[in-house]
Formats: structure tokens, C-alpha cells, sequence
């Protein structure tokens, strides 16, 4: 599995990237191998603040359907339209053509409560 340091992660399994003043947002390599292969994505949200931890979106694989958590508060601006013709660059790009929102967080300071790829890895190995 890969799972870069550059990173941040949440126990729901999101990951997060900051770019400046925009942080963009996907589910991580062990997410989607979990899920299995994804068939649809879907995200309603674009233009409205969410709360850290908030529903943003829901994705559907074979076997299940799953929220998607914002991983710190703040406006969902875009979603990667990609992902409306092909779902799978989640499966076979986790970290980037299959991003799935970008956002612009209220508080960058929410970042530091999140996990390093360390944590992450012994968080996932339990």
C-alpha cells in the first residue's frame, strides 16, 4: 500500500493535502481497497461550509456504499468531475487523478490534529 508523508489522514480514512490556502481532500489507498472496485462518487455539497468530520459526499463500490468525512472544517469549492465518468481513479490513483474535493478550510490549525502517515499506518495495522 502507498501512502505518502506529505500527507495528513483521518480515522475515517481520508486523507488531505494542503495547497496554499486550498487543501484538497481523497480517501486513502487502504480505503479503496477496502471498498473494492468504485463505481460511482457522488458530492452534493460544493458551496457549503461543513463542519470537520461533516458528510461531503458519498461513495459506491460493488459491495457497499460510504460516507465521505470532511477532514477539517470549512467550503467544499470544487469537485473532480474526473471521478463522474471514471469512478476508478479512485482505485488505481488514490492520491491523484482520483482526488475527490477540493476545499478551502476555516482553521489551517485543524490540520495538526490530524494523523502523519505514521500514526496512520500503526492506526491501520490494528
Amino acid at each position: 500500500m502507498n501512502f505518502p508523508v506529505a500527507l495528513k489522514y483521518t480515522q475515517e480514512h481520508e486523507w488531505i493535502k494542503i495547497e496554499g490556502d486550498i487543501a484538497v481532500v481523497g480517501i486513502t489507498d487502504f480505503a479503496q481497497g477496502e471498498l473494492g472496485d468504485i463505481v460511482f462518487v457522488e458530492v452534493e455539497s460544493i458551496g457549503k461550509n461543513i463542519a470537520k468530520d461533516g458528510v461531503f459526499g458519498t461513495v459506491e463500490a460493488v459491495k457497499t456504499v460510504s460516507d465521505l468525512f470532511l477532514p477539517v472544517s470549512g467550503e467544499v469549492i470544487e469537485f473532480n468531475t474526473a471521478l463522474n465518468n471514471n469512478p476508478e481513479l479512485i482505485n488505481t490513483d488514490p492520491y491523484g487523478d482520483g482526488w475527490v474535493i477540493k476545499m478551502k478550510p476555516s482553521d489551517l490549525g485543524d490540520i495538526s490534529h490530524l494523523m502523519d502517515v505514521e500514526t496512520y499506518k500503526s492506526f491501520i495495522a490494528h
